[in-house]
């Protein structure tokens, strides 16, 4: 097997076919059965999984077919946790949402579906290497306690530093699961680290009795101790964007305040960070890397346009200044359907973006 993260690599999520999106609206309403619903889901991911191939990606994903989110599927799935509905306009336009709150002792379910659904994708990827993507723990701790409303008028834990230990140990578990089913190549996505940068977050963060910055040291600390039993021959890796919600973002702000701690955590064999636009600031943040690779997020997934290759092949080239160029790879800056609705592009542009990022990665790098 090549060094993961790959030279070229992908995020995780893909649109979902309208055959799919279709079939879980009849589910919705009950003209659909949640069996027949499974059925539609695995004939796609089989059908996306043999188009991820052909296009040439070395790692697959089920494209995150069977959630409606992201993140809140695998969370909803852990002992201790509640889902609730809510309407938002934190990306800039109303739509109904659901949260989490922590309801109870946290820890890993066993019998987690995503260990199944793992299973399917490993199966069907063949020699293919599969990679599984789930939420960071980091997500859990700002959303589900720090920033809930209901976890404050009802708080469970007698002190955060229990509710941390539950915490690791929940994730311990989920890494160690998730290995036991096959899995080599697993990737935690956690946008919880734009709060700590974006000021109406850390003003939120604050206003909610914790100090930002020293939350910083935690979340390093909370993620460091849940790698530290992860067996040698899994490879893990770390995605971070502002926030991917029908083409809207959520946090503003550069990589300064955060990049020290989050880079310098060694256990990651890689890390996944957003510079699509000018929102992500310069490069500079990532002189903090370690020996690990780093993917740089240069093809936008917000947006149809297709980027030019001589540019990136420029920015690659001007990152190169603060990472050696051995440890640099190329990949999207996020998925393309974070969530069941998906962005603003066509499945044409989707294929179109990640062969860009193929080629472009074929004419710089020798060793892919």
């Amino acid at each position: 097997m090549e060094k993961i993260p790959f030279r070229f690599d992908q995020v995780g999520s893909l649109l979902r076919p309208i055959a799919l999106k279709e079939a879980r609206e009849k589910c919705k309403l009950g003209e659909l059965s949640k069996e027949e619903l499974t059925a539609v889901e695995d004939a796609e991911i089989i059908n996306v999984i043999e188009k991820q191939k052909s296009v040439g990606l070395q790692a697959v994903t089920d494209g995150e077919f069977r959630r409606r989110w992201w993140h809140l599927d695998f969370i909803a799935g852990l002992n201790g946790i509640t889902v609730y509905d809510f309407t938002t306009t934190a990306f800039g336009i109303t739509t109904e949402a659901q949260g989490t709150y922590v309801s109870g002792k946290l820890s890993f379910n066993e019998n987690h579906p995503f260990l199944k659904h793992f299973t399917f994708t490993k199966k069907h990827a063949g020699e293919t290497v599969a990679k599984q993507t789930i939420p960071g723990p980091n997500m859990i701790f700002l959303d589900s306690l720090i920033l809930s409303k209901q976890y404050k008028e009802n708080p469970i834990y007698s002190s955060i530093e229990t509710f941390k230990e539950d915490l690791v140990r929940t994730y311990q578990a989920a890494i160690q699961a998730f290995y036991d089913v096959g899995c080599r190549y697993l990737q935690l996505d956690d946008t919880s680290w734009g709060g700590l940068f974006d000021e109406r977050f850390r003003e939120m963060i604050s206003q909610n009795g914790f100090d930002p910055d020293e939350l910083i040291q935690a979340f390093g600390d909370i993620t460091e101790q849940a790698l530290s039993q992860k067996p040698a021959d899994i490879a893990i890796t770390f995605h971070f964007c502002k926030g991917n919600f029908q083409s809207h973002w959520l946090y503003n702000g550069s990589y300064d305040k955060i990049a020290k701690r989050l880079l310098s955590i060694a256990a990651f064999d890689g890390f996944f960070l957003e510079f699509d636009d000018e929102r992500s600031g310069s490069f500079e943040p990532i002189k903090n890397l370690g020996q690990q690779r780093l993917v740089l997020g240069l093809v936008t997934t917000k947006t149809p346009n297709l980027e030019d290759k001589e540019i990136l092949k420029k920015r690659i080239q001007e990152a190169s200044k603060y990472v050696p160029l051995d440890q640099l790879c190329l990949s999207p800056q996020c998925g393309f359907s974070s969530t069941h609705e998906g962005n603003h592009v066509t499945e044409e542009d989707q294929w179109a973006k990640l062969k860009l990022v193929i080629d472009t990665a074929k004419e710089i790098w020798t060793d892919v």
